[in-house]
C-alpha cells in the first residue's frame, strides 16, 4: 500500500475575521502550513493552530508570504532583496519560536500565494527566499510546486525538496497553476477534486484546463483551508477505495 501526504494552509484567521474551518480539517490531513501573520494569522490564532497540530500529530510547516494582509498575500509585492529576505526570516523565526515553545518542531517551509508562484519560476527571488530559510535553519525542508525550476534550485542549496500538487486548483499545460483571476481556476465541486486526487495520487498525471493530461509526480497534495468544500473533499478522499493512505512525509 502506498501513501501520500496531504497538507493544508491553516491558522489564517485574523482577529474577528475567521478564515476556513481549521477544526474540521485537522482530523483528515497529515501536514499543515501555518500562516505567519503577513497574509493572515495573528499571534493567538497562530498559537492555537500550533496546539491543534500537536494534538492531532500533524506535521508543522511555516507559511510565509509577502507583507499583504489586505490582499491575503495573493498580490505580487515589489520588495528590495534586503526587504524580502528580512521579511522571510522574520516570519519563519516567529513561527519556529512559537512551535518550539509548545514542545513541537518546525519541519518545513512553504511560501504562500503570490510569493509561492513567483519563486516557482523567478530564479532571483527563489534564491533570496532559500538564502533566508538557510540562515534561520538549514535543516528545514522546502515544499514547492512539483516540476518547477524552484525544486532544482532548492536542491542546489542543500534542501530536501517536497514536490507539491493541488487538489482544488486547475493546472495549465506547463504545470503551473491557472491564475486565480481566471474563471475555473479553483475546482468547484467535491467530485472534481476527488477525481484530481485519484489522477495524481494513483496515475501520476493531471488534466489541464485545456483537457490535456500531463505528468504530475508529487510527494504531497494541498487542499486550501479557505476552500468551503475542504472538509467534504477530505472526507471523500478518505472514503475512496484505493490502496493509498494519508501519511505525513518523513522529514
Amino acid at each position: 500500500m502506498s501513501s501520500i501526504d496531504i497538507n493544508c494552509d491553516l491558522g489564517e484567521s485574523f482577529g474577528q475575521f475567521i478564515m476556513g474551518n481549521d477544526d474540521a480539517v485537522f482530523p483528515h490531513i497529515s501536514s499543515c502550513n501555518i500562516a505567519c501573520g503577513f497574509h493572515g494569522g495573528d499571534p493567538l490564532h497562530i498559537e492555537n493552530t500550533i496546539k491543534k497540530a500537536l494534538q492531532y500529530n500533524v506535521q508543522i510547516g511555516a507559511h510565509p508570504s509577502y507583507p499583504d494582509l489586505a490582499g491575503f498575500g495573493r498580490r505580487k509585492i515589489e520588495l528590495s532583496s534586503e526587504e524580502l529576505k528580512a521579511s522571510i526570516k522574520y516570519q519563519i523565526s516567529a513561527l519556529q519560536g512559537m512551535v518550539k515553545s509548545l514542545g513541537g518542531e518546525l519541519k518545513y517551509i512553504k511560501a504562500h500565494g503570490a510569493l509561492y508562484n513567483s519563486i516557482a519560476h523567478d530564479e532571483k527571488e527563489a534564491k533570496i527566499f532559500l538564502s533566508a530559510v538557510k540562515e534561520i535553519n538549514p535543516n528545514l525542508a522546502i515544499l514547492g510546486l512539483a516540476g518547477s525550476p524552484f525544486g532544482e534550485i532548492a536542491k542546489e542549496y542543500g534542501f530536501q525538496f517536497i514536490k507539491e500538487g493541488f487538489l482544488d486548483r486547475r493546472y495549465m499545460e506547463d504545470g503551473s497553476l491557472m491564475s486565480r483571476k481566471e474563471k475555473g481556476s479553483v475546482l468547484e465541486s467535491v467530485d472534481e477534486s476527488l477525481n484530481q486526487f485519484i489522477s495524481i495520487a494513483k496515475n501520476g498525471e493531471v488534466e489541464t484546463a485545456s483537457g490535456r493530461k500531463i505528468p504530475m509526480k508529487v510527494d504531497s497534495l494541498c487542499i486550501h483551508g479557505d476552500n468551503p468544500l475542504a472538509e467534504e473533499i477530505l472526507k471523500a478522499i478518505h472514503n475512496v477505495d484505493l490502496p493509498i493512505i494519508v501519511k505525513c512525509i518523513q522529514l
